[in-house]
Formats: C-alpha cells, structure tokens, sequence
C-alpha cells in the first residue's frame, strides 16, 4: 500500500491552474460591464428616481440616526442654522471630518441639500 505522496499535490496544482483559468475569464467577462458602471453608462433607474429620503435612508441612517438626532455624525435637524444649502451641498459632494465624499450622487446633491436645509 505504498502510494506515491505526490498525486495529492498534482491533483491540487491541477484543481488551482484551473481555477486560476476560469476566474481570470469571468474577469474578462466582466470588465465591460465594470467600465460602463465606472462611466455611469449603467445607472439603475432606482438610483435616477431616488428621492433625498431614499437616499438618507441609504446612505446616511448609520451615522445621523433615523430621527436626524446625530450619533457619530451630527445632528441634522436645525443643519440651516450652521450651513447654508450651497455649503450643505458641498458638504455632500466632498465630504467633511469623519463623512466621505460621494454618499449622494452627484446629479442629487443640490436636491438633498434643499431638502436637508427644511429640517426642523
């Protein structure tokens, strides 16, 4: 019963040089469909139609809470009081502190900083 300790490692190496093949096509695959999402050309239509609410509670729930009382991030009730929609806006678009720039899409940026603005 002396087995040549050497299969198991082929087999693996085989099973790996394969996997490798395959993944490297699926990348290939998927590549146009990558650069049309990078370009924008791929936009879903629940993307175009969201509405600032949508959006807020997409992206920015986590951090200003579901009542707009803050938590990690401030507060946005009362935010017109400190910023002014276009500085809001610019606040959206380029990120400020600890908030990234891009939650909101651009083309709704000045939408959500209006409606962010009438919060009371």
């Amino acid at each position: 019963m002396n087995r040549n300790p050497l299969i198991p490692f082929a087999l693996i190496m085989v099973f790996g040089i394969g996997l490798i093949f395959f993944l490297s096509f699926k990348g290939l695959g998927d590549m146009k469909e990558l650069a049309a999402e990078k370009e924008g050309g791929a936009k879903t239509e629940e993307a175009a139609a969201a509405n600032p609410e949508d959006i807020y509670k997409q992206s920015c729930v986590g951090c200003h809470g579901a009542n707009y009382e803050g938590g990690v991030g401030p507060a946005l009730k009362g935010v017109s009081d400190r910023l002014s929609p276009d500085q809001i806006k610019d606040v959206l678009v380029n990120g400020r502190g600890n908030m990234p720039a891009g939650l909101v899409p651009a083309d709704k940026a000045e939408e959500m900083a209006k409606w962010l603005a009438e919060l009371k």
